[in-house]
């Protein structure tokens, strides 16, 4: 990979991609089904944040889940075994470099990748390559620019913006979601199809406000703190009054809306 993962590997953000990853199970994966007998490979995996929900809902399927954080791929193998999966395995690999023949598998899941990289076209392209013709690919990515919630605060805005302009620096894309469908046909996949799937939470949804706004975004933002009073993106003062502001959207009257978007297109069956 080309760019530096602008959340870091401590573990306090592997608390909040598992958190994440529970809290968003249904909306982003109640679709994603595997056939029996066929072999996924997920790129990315993590700490297995979405490789244990992908596990659980396909079980006759085979995945291999790589990772370039070895550190990461022992955290994710840790958490399979205590879960008692057995049709997943986790290996260290970087996804421009691919240790695995054309056509190796049936079906690829890339979830929160691209936004990270540089080049997301040519991961794409080399996903394809491992990929059967009529094999699925399915991208999940974020879009920080369609975030509103209530009630609005300039000061947030602006803090979230560090974050957005951070990820840019490091060479990512933090509004990637709403270019996944141009990103697809670009490469050449077929039958490409990309839905929306908004997260919306306000108090009479207590569980989003908790899991989704607090744990998951407000703690994202919260944890590039350093980094962009570090970078002159921000001072101290101005940031925690933007987090504060944005951590007021939790309370009984505020309410947060952020939509992310998957993708889900088809390999190209050559005559």
């Amino acid at each position: 990979m080309t760019s530096n993962y602008v959340h870091g590997y401590h573990p306090r953000e592997h608390a909040r991609l598992q958190d994440q990853a529970g809290t968003l199970a249904d909306l982003l994966h109640a679709d994603t089904v595997y056939p029996p007998g066929s072999r996924v490979l997920e790129v990315g995996c993590g700490v297995g944040a979405q490789s244990l929900t992908l596990a659980r809902r396909s079980p006759g399927t085979q995945f291999t889940s790589i990772d370039r954080s070895a550190e990461s791929v022992d955290e994710a193998r840790r958490r399979a075994d205590a879960a008692g999966l057995d049709n997943v395995e986790f290996l260290q690999a970087d996804l421009f470099e691919l240790p695995f023949a054309d056509g190796s598998f049936d079906h690829v899941f890339v979830c929160f990748v691209l936004e990270h990289l540089a080049r997301p076209l040519t991961a794409l392209a080399l996903l394809d390559r491992v990929l059967k013709p009529g094999g699925t690919i399915t991208v999940i990515e974020g879009d920080h620019g369609t975030i509103c919630f209530h009630p609005d605060s300039a000061a947030a805005r602006a803090t979230i913006d560090c974050q957005v302009e951070l990820q840019r620096r490091a060479g990512g894309n933090a509004l990637i979601g709403r270019s996944l469908y141009p990103l697809l046909v670009a490469v050449g996949f077929d039958r490409v199809a990309v839905s929306p799937r908004m997260v919306y939470a306000d108090a009479g949804r207590p569980a989003l406000v908790d899991g989704f706004t607090d744990k998951t975004f407000c703690a994202m933002v919260e944890g590039v703190r350093d980094a962009a009073i570090a970078a002159g993106l921000s001072t101290p003062a101005a940031f925690d009054s933007g987090l504060a502001d944005l951590r007021r959207t939790t309370r009984a009257d505020g309410t947060f809306c952020y939509s992310f978007f998957k993708g889900v297109a088809e390999k190209w069956r050559r005559a």
